[in-house]
Order: C-alpha cells, then structure tokens, then sequence
C-alpha cells in the first residue's frame, strides 16, 4: 500500500497548534481594506479556527499530523 502524503498546499496555509487547533489566515486581508471599519480591520489580524465539522476532510489532507 502506498504512504500517505501530505498535502502541501493545505499545509502551507494553515498550522496546527500543540493541542490539535487548526488555525488559519482571515480570508479578504490582501487590498481594499481601506473602505473597511477600524472593527473589522482589527478582527482580521487574528488568525480563525476550523470547525470541527472539517476535522475528517483536514485528517485526509495532513495525515501526518496530530
């Protein structure tokens, strides 16, 4: 049977923390932030969180993981 690979796309994009989080950029951060409130724009510098509803799709894509 073959190895499982990482999917190295996925991999790049988010990180998975000690206790098994997976965390990721907030999507919409690259330009026209300008037109924005002050509340969003700060919301946006904190990284999100996958839902658990995600975690088999998440365990298919990083095997190797926690």
């Amino acid at each position: 049977m073959a190895k499982q690979k990482t999917h190295k796309a996925f991999s790049s994009r988010v990180k998975i923390t000690g206790t098994g989080k997976v965390l990721k950029r907030t999507a919409g951060q690259d330009h026209f932030n300008g037109r924005e409130s002050g509340k969003t724009t700060r919301s946006k510098r904190q990284d999100k969180t996958f839902s658990s509803a995600h975690r088999r799709a998440i365990k298919t894509l990083m095997p190797n993981s926690q």
